[in-house]
């Protein structure tokens, strides 16, 4: 039982999801010594949703491990293709496979839903007392959970707040904790590829939103920013880090390779928002700019950069992307030099 506390001490302890993840496993290994334990998400939209591994013990392992996040999401196995685990997430109920080695999943559940899985795997069924503790070590993982949602994310849109921005500028790579699983050539071509790739930010503004708001009332406004959220979830990958900075401002902060693919990943949000039927609205488009990040520079330096591509979009037609260095290279604007956060002319 001293066991367990400590662990719980640590999971409410830190505010890093990936270490909760981490700690929840260590503790369920370190307090029931089952085969494996595994706590598992939900990435991807429609049928092409995938399960993507957080935090795992499997026999042999010294240490919890993951999958990375820049792990491609075709590589990640199917939702169907687990169904059990599929039925826990989709259910919110406990579910078995086996008798004597057996598989329990545990839904892993907040206060607005069902976030993932805990995977079981044991010699034996559990007892009573053991899914109880289980159970316990669950809820408070949840209500935690809950707690940095509420510090973390705007409460109308359920994205990250402006508080958090900074933390996206924090190197990349496996969570906190965890080692990376081993994987052959293939995973060492993964991890070759995020280190090479770029940090790109973008800053979307709807186009003429007091319109939207004098004309339709604040609460069609919020549906139409809850709306675009959702259009901002299904147009990136699970990885890749939303924003609503307040108002009709979000950013997006994404990690490819070139400007070219950081182009095409923002007009293609772009062209999603221009075709939505919004309820009553119908159509509204967007605005955006983007510009890569620098090393060793603050955050609010690449946002800058951003919001001056932003502004050339707004002041040039609206409803289009512009990529600041382009926008800089044909002598459209002029880059200023910095000095800190602050801009030199």
């Amino acid at each position: 039982m001293a066991q367990l506390i400590d662990h719980l001490a640590k999971l409410t302890g830190s505010r890093d999801r990936d270490l909760l993840d981490v700690t929840v496993v260590r503790a369920i290994d370190d307090v029931l010594h089952p085969t494996a334990v595994g706590i598992y998400r939900c990435v991807g939209e429609g049928s092409a949703q995938r399960w993507l591994s957080r935090a795992r013990m499997e026999p042999g392992d010294s240490t919890v491990t993951a999958d990375p996040l820049w792990t491609e999401l075709t590589a990640l196995p199917l939702l169907d293709d687990v169904p059990a685990r599929r039925d826990c997430l989709r259910r919110a109920e406990v579910t078995t496979v086996g008798d004597g080695p057996q598989i329990i999943n545990f839904p892993i559940s907040t206060e607005r839903e069902v976030v993932g899985v805990l995977q079981l795997e044991t010699g034996a069924p559990l007892t009573a007392e053991e899914r109880a503790m289980v159970g316990t070590v669950l809820r408070i993982y949840g209500n935690f959970h809950d707690l940095l949602d509420r510090s973390e994310r705007d409460p109308l849109t359920g994205l990250l707040n402006r508080q958090t921005f900074d933390a996206a500028f924090t190197p990349r790579g496996a969570a906190p904790g965890t080692s990376d699983t081993p994987g052959g050539p293939a995973a060492a071509g993964r991890r070759a590829q995020a280190a090479e790739s770029k940090v790109w930010l973008g800053v979307v503004d709807i186009d003429h939103f007091k319109r939207v708001n004098d004309t339709y009332g604040h609460l069609i406004g919020d549906e139409v920013l809850l709306l675009l959220s959702r259009l901002l979830r299904s147009s990136f990958r699970y990885q890749d880090r939303l924003y609503r900075f307040g108002g009709e401002e979000f950013v997006v902060v994404l990690d490819c390779m070139t400007s070219d693919q950081a182009a095409l990943a923002f007009e293609r949000l772009r062209a999603n928002v221009e075709r939505f039927a919004f309820p009553q609205v119908e159509h509204i488009t967007i605005s955006l700019g983007f510009a890569q990040t620098r090393a060793g520079e603050t955050p609010s330096a690449a946002f800058s950069r951003a919001d001056k591509a932003l502004y050339h979009a707004k002041s040039h037609g609206r409803n289009q992307v512009a990529y600041f260095d382009g926008l800089v290279s044909a002598g459209l604007i002029v880059e200023a030099k910095l000095e800190g956060d602050v801009e030199l002319f």
